[in-house]
């Protein structure tokens, strides 16, 4: 049987009387990757703060395995820039030890940087650093809200490759918000669309078809998209540099079906 690992049923949340989301069901396995898609405005960052704790809810439960350790990586951080901080220090912040945060850093590929100023970082760099200080928890549940949001597209594609990586070598579940719907197909092994309630939810390849998938977000991305998910037959190096699976198409480095 799989282990999960979170569940939350019948969730609603209202401020000030307005509903924000409703009657929400899901539940993450360890081993599951599971992306949250929906327009702005729609709920996720909401959902994913009650599903660590940090917003009640309204209405519904929330069952979390008991002694679950979540590792969460916000949207994004503000540090200030008059600060002195390195990347050695900011993970030291975190209260682990030196082992474990050093660990953290070479899992996510930036052990080199760990005398790097953080305000000197690009955005692909500071990501992994974000993602490093979550992992230092040793988490069960890596919780992500846009891991990708200021990252170039070649960084995005390695990002979620990374993702990918720990799942499979930590065998924790993850759960994230991902706007970039092209990448979501090759990253994630379910998708739940939210639109306050959840429109649908399924398999990447399924769910593009999906009446509810094309009212929110139109018949040009779904189908867009389920031409992407067909021909997404290679994968990402940590550079975002493109290794081809056998008989794959590869053109100069970059996907033959387009950009991501």
């Amino acid at each position: 049987m799989s282990e999960t690992l979170v569940r939350i049923t019948g969730a609603s949340i209202a401020f000030d009387g307005k509903q924000v989301i409703r009657d929400v069901d899901l539940a993450v396995n360890r081993g599951d990757i599971l992306t949250i898609i929906g327009p702005n405005g729609a709920g996720k960052t909401t959902l994913i703060k009650a599903i660590i704790g940090v917003q009640r809810l309204t209405e519904g439960r929330l069952w979390r395995q008991p002694g679950l350790t979540i590792g969460y990586v916000p949207q994004s951080i503000h540090l200030q820039q008059t600060l002195p901080l390195t990347v050695r220090r900011f993970m030291a912040m975190t209260g682990k030890s030196a082992a474990a945060c050093s660990e953290a850093l070479e899992d996510t590929g930036v052990s080199h940087l760990a005398d790097a100023s953080v305000h000197r970082l690009s955005g692909g760099e500071m990501q992994r650093l974000l993602i490093a200080r979550a992992l230092a928890r040793k988490p069960s549940l890596l919780v992500l809200d846009e891991p990708a949001q200021g990252v170039d597209i070649n960084g995005q594609a390695s990002l979620y490759e990374l993702i990918r990586g720990l799942r499979d070598r930590l065998h924790c579940g993850v759960i994230m918000i991902s706007h970039d719907l092209h990448l979501v197909m090759a990253a994630t092994d379910r998708v739940i669309c939210l639109n306050q309630h959840i429109c649908c939810s399924g398999y990447p390849a399924d769910i593009s078809q999906d009446p509810e998938f094309v009212k929110v977000f139109g018949r040009s991305v779904a189908d867009s998209l389920a031409i992407y998910h067909h021909h997404h037959n290679h994968r990402h190096d940590l550079h975002g540099e493109i290794t081809s699976e056998p008989g794959s198409p590869q053109q100069n480095g970059h996907c033959a079906h387009g950009d991501h």
